[in-house]
């Protein structure tokens, strides 16, 4: 049986201050200019925010107290707090955070230890607009974007957690949690900035995926951007009309469009593409179905992720039989096709592909 955790608690007496992380470096130093202090002062505290994690201005030594006294008055730290948290049979966590607007989000630690895989499941957004049908987290609408600096606190907390818990480092983020990454192009960019950036927490660019249900114009900026993130492509199906049922956001962004912006993205960057493939019992799971799906793969080096459907209330879709799982991923294989079944972790929590609903506050 699962387990419920214990979560903090604690009053947020700064709803009406500028939280300081939402600057950038050159912002911090036209602050800290105004101020009177010399401009080096800015790079001070950004590094006290993304490379030492302080979250009061009090654990800045290195400036003056009158600094810090004045940073106060007007800026403050909006933390995340730990609402819910449940571990699964198979290690998995998810964490409900509230936000300083008390909007919850969750993410979700995903351990593999014996592939040395610690992989934290990031969200972007409050809710989601897409309206996937297979997607919990699209029946909660969206609310609005996540900042920049919220998304990289979830990296640095469960970070945390998977020290404490499995004495280990996050090995991998992916941009899969709540919401459509590439609708918050801005945040996300910024939020995956200050993760790799040396300053801050130093991370590896190639170990971070972006998700995305095919946002052509999203994928292209990445392309002009020279984003060398990993792209996971949420496929689902490969012909338009069954994946106009499935996912909405396909009748404005066709899926000709979307391998075209996929092929711009490759050429430009040369960086690591996955087609997602969740299967649907007697909807998308024929050999006619692997077919269509192949023909996809020879745009660009890609792997193809099936993945098993995770139950949704009030979803009519079934997941597909196992001996259906592995003939489609068979004919897929045997085509040259780097394919590979993956079962979904963390199912009993809700934590698993699709569930991310906040199920537990309501």
């Amino acid at each position: 049986m699962h387990r419920n955790t214990q979560t903090d608690t604690y009053k947020n007496n700064n709803v009406n201050k500028t939280d300081i992380r939402i600057f950038s470096l050159p912002e911090l130093e036209n602050i800290v200019q105004a101020y009177g202090e010399p401009k080096f002062k800015a790079k001070q505290i950004y590094q006290w925010i993304w490379q030492k994690r302080a979250l009061d201005f009090d654990e800045m030594t290195n400036l003056s107290k009158n600094l810090r006294e004045k940073l106060k008055e007007s800026y403050s730290f909006n933390k995340l707090q730990n609402v819910h948290q449940q571990i699964s049979l198979d290690g998995t966590i998810k964490t409900g955070w509230k936000l300083e607007d008390d909007s919850i989000i969750e993410s979700v630690l995903i351990p593999v230890p014996r592939d040395n895989r610690y992989t934290l499941c990031v969200s972007s957004q409050v809710g989601c607009s897409l309206d996937c049908k297979f997607c919990a987290t699209g029946k909660l609408k969206k609310v609005r974007n996540l900042k920049d600096y919220e998304i990289v606190e979830q990296f640095y907390k469960v970070n945390e957690q998977s020290i404490e818990n499995y004495g280990h480092k996050l090995t991998n983020i992916v941009y899969m949690g709540m919401g459509e990454p590439l609708l918050n192009y801005n945040n996300v960019i910024k939020s995956i900035d200050k993760i790799t950036n040396p300053n801050a927490a130093g991370y590896s660019m190639r170990r971070i995926t972006i998700s995305t249900a095919g946002i052509v114009k999203g994928i292209n900026r990445l392309a002009d951007d020279n984003m060398k993130v990993n792209i996971a492509l949420s496929l689902h199906a490969a012909d338009d009309k069954k994946r106009n049922i499935l996912m909405p956001i396909n009748e404005t962004n066709k899926l000709k469009d979307v391998i075209k912006s996929l092929i711009n993205l490759y050429d430009k960057t040369k960086v690591k593409i996955s087609y997602e493939y969740i299967m649907f019992k007697d909807f998308n799971d024929s050999l006619d179905d692997a077919e269509k799906l192949y023909k996809l793969t020879k745009y660009f080096p890609v792997k193809v992720n099936i993945i098993e459907y995770n139950y949704v209330e009030g979803v009519d879709l079934k997941k597909s039989g196992d001996d259906k799982v592995n003939r489609f991923a068979k004919y897929l294989v045997d085509k040259g096709v780097m394919a590979t079944v993956r079962r979904s972790r963390g199912k009993d929590i809700d934590a698993a592909c699709g569930q991310l609903a906040n199920k537990v506050e309501k």
